[in-house]
């Protein structure tokens, strides 16, 4: 197996948090051929990629309210968001599903969005933005509103409680909103409103995420192609032996055990510890 099928395998495998790093890894590689300036070492993102305030731009263009949120302005902006997601999502996963982690992450960016161009037409100011940081900001906010007394171990500095962490954090935007990147931290503060809101909706028996699974579930229905039914002709084989027929089905349920017995210890180990020969059967056997 090489590197691209691992990968695909990887993606195939891992869940909502895996997916959605792989998509803005992708987007970052996207923008570097389409989108960076290698003269003046920057990025210039057109205004149906990035959010712009302008109504001309997001008026014409709604899905930037989303799209920016897969696309980042430098690599050490993707790697940093990408670390924290990472952290806060299985910290979420913990406690909620995949589709509320999915659910949370695009609502939150379209709520932090909407609140940027808010906020900058009533400071009668004009600017663009991309980044994952609102939404993960949303999900770092609403583990923490769950469980904020839970105990997180850092490196050299041993065991916090997570309200630590989620004040420091939103403490240090508060403290840069007037010196740089306003409007960044516009969307900030909205994803970790928005993260805040979606857990006590949901303590309330509100599932703000079905939103999200409604319409997915609606366009998937919508474009997917009615089975058809082509006629069969039944032939009956009188001397075919039984036994051929059983031990089709052995094997069936021995493989279907093997892919349990993996699937098991990939929820147990993660996908890195299988054997090379474990990851090629995986891989072969979702084709």
């Amino acid at each position: 197996m090489n590197i691209l099928d691992d990968l695909k395998m990887q993606y195939k495998m891992g869940g909502v948090a895996h997916r959605l790093i792989y998509w803005n890894v992708g987007c970052f590689l996207v923008s570097l051929v389409f989108f960076y300036d290698f003269k003046s070492g920057s990025f210039y993102f057109p205004d149906w990629v990035a959010l712009s305030t302008e109504l001309s731009a997001f008026g014409l263009k709604p899905w930037t309210f989303l799209t920016y949120s897969f696309f980042h302005d430098g690599f050490w902006h993707l790697l940093f968001n990408m670390v924290v997601f990472n952290f806060a999502s299985s910290l979420f996963l913990t406690f909620f599903t995949q589709k509320q982690l999915l659910g949370l992450y695009i609502l939150s960016a379209i709520f932090a969005g909407i609140a940027f161009v808010t906020g900058y037409f009533v400071l009668n100011l004009s600017a663009s933005i991309v980044g994952a940081s609102a939404a993960i900001m949303a999900v770092l906010v609403a583990v923490t509103t769950y469980q904020p007394l839970m105990n997180v171990r850092l490196l050299l500095i041993g065991n916090i409680k997570l309200w630590h962490i989620t004040a420091v954090i939103l403490l240090l935007d508060l403290m840069q909103f007037r010196l740089d990147n306003t409007g960044g931290h516009i969307s900030h503060l909205a994803g970790a409103l928005f993260g805040f809101i979606f857990i006590r909706v949901l303590q309330n028996g509100t599932d703000l995420s079905q939103i999200v699974t409604g319409f997915i579930t609606f366009f998937t229905n919508l474009v997917k192609k009615s089975p058809s039914t082509p006629f069969r002709k039944v032939h009956k084989n009188y001397a075919k032996p039984a036994e051929n027929r059983a031990s089709k089905i052995i094997t069936k349920d021995k493989a279907q055990q093997q892919i349990d017995e993996i699937l098991d210890k990939i929820s147990q180990s993660g996908y890195d510890s299988l054997t090379k020969e474990e990851k090629e059967f995986l891989f072969k056997a979702g084709k």
